[in-house]
């Protein structure tokens, strides 16, 4: 639950981000912390999400828009698009988090954060990602292949 907490503020602070166009710096992460309390830990990996998301976003929006049939990003909630995005960043880039861990996790915020359909519309779509990218494959157990050079953060 306490990592839920750090997803939840990581999800803010990329809503913010994606509807300015303000960069992740140290001004808005100062200024987002005064509003929020959160553990130092936490806070840590709020923030590393934040910034692997920003720094990754062409291959991980790419990632969503080729496992969301006949949606585009533009359509899709900011709430829920964002929530993908930390899934998928997950999924994609850190090695230390399951994906069932990501995905599920992605599915309680939605459902907390966005409309009724969110839930079953973020599972989805991450469902479809997880398997093209060779994440839910039983026969290579969980977690099998991975990107190269992963994040490598703490332990779960």
């Amino acid at each position: 639950m306490k990592r839920r907490k750090a997803r939840e503020c990581a999800l803010q602070m990329l809503f913010q981000l994606d509807i300015s166009t303000e960069k992740p710096s140290a001004a808005m992460l100062k200024r987002f912390w005064s509003e929020h309390e959160l553990e130092e830990d936490l806070k840590a990996f709020s923030e590393e999400i934040v910034k692997g998301v920003y720094k990754h976003r062409e291959k991980i929006n790419l990632k969503i828009q080729e496992s969301a049939r006949n949606w585009s990003l533009d359509r899709m909630a900011a709430v829920d698009r964002n929530v993908m995005r930390i899934a998928a960043y997950e999924i994609l880039f850190r090695l230390d988090i399951p994906t069932s861990v990501s995905i599920n996790e992605a599915i309680e915020i939605a459902k907390r954060f966005g409309t009724d359909d969110s839930g079953a519309f973020v599972n989805g779509i991450l469902d479809s990602l997880a398997r093209t990218a060779g994440k839910l494959d039983a026969d290579r157990g969980e977690g099998a292949g991975r990107e190269a050079n992963p994040v490598k953060g703490p332990a779960q």
